[in-house]
């Protein structure tokens, strides 16, 4: 099953032509989840073929309006279009009020349950699991409560080994125990060895995702070793004065975050509208971190 990640805004608090505010689509085993929803957020789901029906998690760092003007309009749309499946929603606690707001003055009914889960102020650690994915959570350094989120497969089951397995003719009601980790007594009273059978899966992949936020070296244990990272990089260090003065970050302390964590690669985003490319931004990064890409609207990222 894949891994991928779809930019759908890679902008910061104000559109552009070619960037909308911040909004991405995560794919994690047959999971479907949604990351922020800036305004025209469900335009570009549209636009790039997302089917927004499939969204069962909605994850929202803070509440500056980039990340989240989106969502009522989003979830007014699956209303329209016949949703009656719940949608579980992560974020801070007054998210709940004005969302449901919004809908009351309205008078917009939901026909489908909305499910609130409250976000806390430096919470630290694991908002969502089954038996496939975790969600964790981890606090970022913002003018507001601001979280991130790191999105990361379970270990997978052992593979088995279907040439030697059909090559000793053995029953299909061991593969089961094989793919376990257990191996197997015959009604003969013969032992078959789980590790002759089987092969070692592919290990765990992990996404994990800082909006908006100051250089901030705390966040470095929550990401450690994940595949890819997201980092905001609202500026280039032309600008790091004013990066210290609104709490973001530039391209080279982003690369130096994910250099620090030791992360397999590095996608920059949330750039302002006051850059007309990304030139600057990519040679700051790759100056630090060589396995850097600054991220644009419609980019698919295999984890």
């Amino acid at each position: 099953m894949s891994f991928k990640v779809t930019i759908l805004g890679s902008g910061a608090a104000l559109p552009t032509a070619q960037r909308n505010p911040t909004s991405q689509y995560i794919e994690c085993q047959n999971r479907h989840i949604l990351i922020d929803c800036g305004e025209g957020t469900q335009m570009q789901m549209r636009k790039f073929g997302i089917k927004l029906q499939k969204i069962s998690h909605i994850l929202i760092s803070h509440l500056h309006g980039d990340h989240y003007f989106g969502l009522v309009g989003l979830l007014s749309t699956m209303h329209l279009l016949g949703r009656d499946k719940g949608i579980t929603i992560y974020g801070p606690k007054e998210l709940e009020q004005i969302i449901r707001l919004q809908l009351e003055i309205g008078g917009n009914k939901i026909g489908f349950d909305l499910n609130f889960e409250q976000i806390e102020n430096h919470q630290k650690g694991l908002v969502f699991e089954d038996k496939c994915i975790e969600i964790h959570t981890f606090p970022l350094k913002h003018k507001i409560q601001t979280n991130g989120y790191l999105i990361k497969e379970k270990q997978k089951e052992l593979t088995l080994d279907s040439e030697r397995f059909y090559a000793d003719n053995l029953s299909i009601q061991f593969i089961h125990q094989f793919k376990k980790g257990l191996d197997v007594v015959d009604e003969n009273g013969k032992t078959y060895l789980y590790k002759d059978y089987t092969l070692k899966p592919s290990p765990p992949k992990s996404y994990a995702f800082c909006s908006d936020t100051a250089y901030n070296e705390n966040i470095i244990p929550s990401i450690k070793d994940c595949n890819v990272l997201y980092h905001e990089a609202t500026f280039t260090e032309k600008e790091i004065d004013r990066a210290k003065s609104t709490l973001h970050s530039t391209a080279k302390q982003a690369a130096t975050i994910a250099l620090k964590a030791n992360v397999s690669k590095l996608l920059v985003g949330h750039l302002s509208a006051r850059f007309k490319n990304e030139k600057q931004h990519l040679i700051e990064a790759k100056s630090v971190f060589e396995m850097c890409t600054v991220v644009s609207d419609g980019d698919v990222i295999l984890i």
